[in-house]
């Protein structure tokens, strides 16, 4: 019988909000956008589309606890810890596996843990939409963002000709997946309105997925061939994944499958979403004050603009003459930088891992 479930993904370091997002509780698991965690907000906008019963969460070891203290309504046994990270495509075939032991005819999304969306209904028909062609169809399903700016921090989908619409929604071939562009590239996609940001949603049959990554990573769908055989001789899934996922191929999905794939389709979607990437996402969602100042905890700005300022205890952060900074402070760390510069911190995250001296702070 065919059912729908989801599979967050939720394992991610979050090293662009270092000081933050840590190892153990990355920015997923905080609040960084809202009063609960990205991937609380996550689990709750799915309510209403499916049974929490078939909602997953593939997370690691180091952080499966903190993910079942922000989310208790999860299943323990739905949240599940991969050994060691082995990119996306990898954490597919684990949730490909994991729908197919529930069902073997069920049909599931990928969905990250660190997107904004306020209009859940407008995201449930979407989904829903999304849905309904997987089901129909042997296809490859993908959610592709209407842009409303000529970013270049995003991918894009080169969006072609309309195959039908389900539930008031077009679907849509898919062209081509292009790399995050240049500025005048990125403006050249928005006004051609061929383009669509890709938002990394997918959703598919457990049988459509099973024989994309058959076809175009066999090596990878070899090895989860072994961790099927183990569990089915009895091993434990956390002894299986122990023994064979750290020797996995580490590549993303889109360059195993949906790249490669020519059978893949997307459904626009236009409700208002974001990619919480890095700190300057924050402005986008807080209220400024009239310098343009954006503030959280205990900070004075004297004859200061467009700073993102966030004390995270009782410490008072005072700035004066300064403009365009990030300045976040917590227990055991501080960070300063220009705004232009946010980027930047997933290198120096880099570099205190590999000093001894400094690794304590990751």
């Amino acid at each position: 019988m065919i059912e729908r479930y989801i599979v967050i993904m939720a394992g991610g370091k979050g090293e662009r909000f270092w000081p933050q997002s840590r190892l153990r509780r990355p920015k997923q698991l905080l609040p960084i956008v809202g009063d609960s965690s990205m991937l609380n907000q996550t689990v709750e906008r799915l309510s209403g589309f499916v049974p929490i019963e078939n909602v997953f969460v593939l997370t690691n070891s180091v952080q499966r606890d903190a993910v079942l203290d922000v989310c208790p309504q999860l299943l323990k046994e739905n949240v599940v810890a991969e050994p060691v990270g082995r990119d996306t495509a990898a954490a597919v075939a684990l949730a490909t596996f994991l729908i197919k032991q529930r069902n073997p005819e069920g049909v599931f999304a990928i969905l990250p843990a660190d997107h904004i969306i306020y209009d859940q209904d407008a995201f449930h028909s979407v989904l829903n939409s999304a849905f309904g062609a997987a089901e129909k169809n042997d296809v490859l399903v993908t959610i592709g963002i209407v842009p409303t700016e000529p970013a270049t921090g995003y991918g894009y989908i080169h969006q072609g000709e309309e195959i039908e619409r389900i539930e008031g929604h077009s679907i849509c071939r898919v062209e081509r997946f292009v790399e995050k562009p240049d500025l005048e590239t990125a403006k050249g996609y928005v006004s051609s309105m061929e383009y669509l940001w890709n938002g990394g949603m997918f959703i598919w049959q457990v049988n459509a997925i099973e024989q994309a990554l058959k076809s175009h990573v066999p090596e990878l769908y070899s090895g989860f061939l072994e961790i099927e055989q183990e569990v089915k001789a009895g091993t434990s899934l956390l002894k299986a994944l122990a023994d064979f996922f750290p020797e996995l191929q580490k590549i993303s999905i889109d360059y195993a499958v949906m790249e490669k794939a020519d059978n893949v389709v997307t459904v626009p979607a236009n409700f208002d979403w974001d990619d919480v990437g890095e700190w300057g996402a924050i402005v986008r969602h807080s209220t400024a004050d009239s310098d343009g100042n954006t503030t959280k905890g205990s900070v004075v700005i004297e004859e200061g603009s467009h700073n993102l300022v966030i004390s995270s205890d009782e410490h008072l952060i005072a700035l004066v003459g300064v403009d365009d900074l990030i300045v976040v402070r917590t227990a055991d760390a501080t960070l300063v930088c220009r705004r232009s510069d946010s980027q930047k911190i997933k290198n120096l995250v880099e570099r205190l891992g590999k000093d001894e001296k400094y690794k304590k702070f990751l």
